[in-house]
């Protein structure tokens, strides 16, 4: 750029630099506040910082991958069902070999009315929502 056109630049952001606040003609063009309903986000941004909070959210996610996985290849007419109904459900849906290896380490004489129910048997916690 040249001295110019800094200087003008400059002349243009005068009325924005000196107010500290938009000076826009048009709506449209001005940020819009937070909704109410918003999420607060944190310092550190919508990621949590590293340590226990960011674990507990993976591991959070990684239940419901799990119980989502689980939901689509399993169907109401699956339950209720013990490892061995489950694997051939599985099987049947061809569902990722991962998935049918994860339900082959269940106990074998339990019973299981739910997606829910396998992926907390497997270990993984959902988070629990409160009112």
């Amino acid at each position: 750029m040249s001295p110019r056109e800094d200087d003008q630049r400059k002349h243009e952001l005068q009325g924005y630099l000196r107010s500290g606040r938009a000076t826009h003609t048009q709506e449209a063009y001005d940020p819009e506040p937070p909704a109410d309903d918003d999420p607060q986000v944190g310092p550190g941004g919508p990621v949590p910082p590293p340590g226990e909070e960011r674990e507990r959210a993976r591991a959070e996610a990684e239940a419901e991958e799990v119980r989502v996985e689980l939901a689509r290849h399993l169907s109401r007419a699956d339950f209720p069902a013990d490892r061995a109904g489950l694997v051939g459900a599985l099987s049947s849906a061809h569902a990722p070999d991962a998935l049918t290896d994860l339900v082959r380490g269940l106990p074998g004489d339990d019973r299981y009315a739910n997606a829910g129910e396998i992926a907390r048997a497997l270990g993984y916690r959902p988070r629990v929502l409160t009112a």
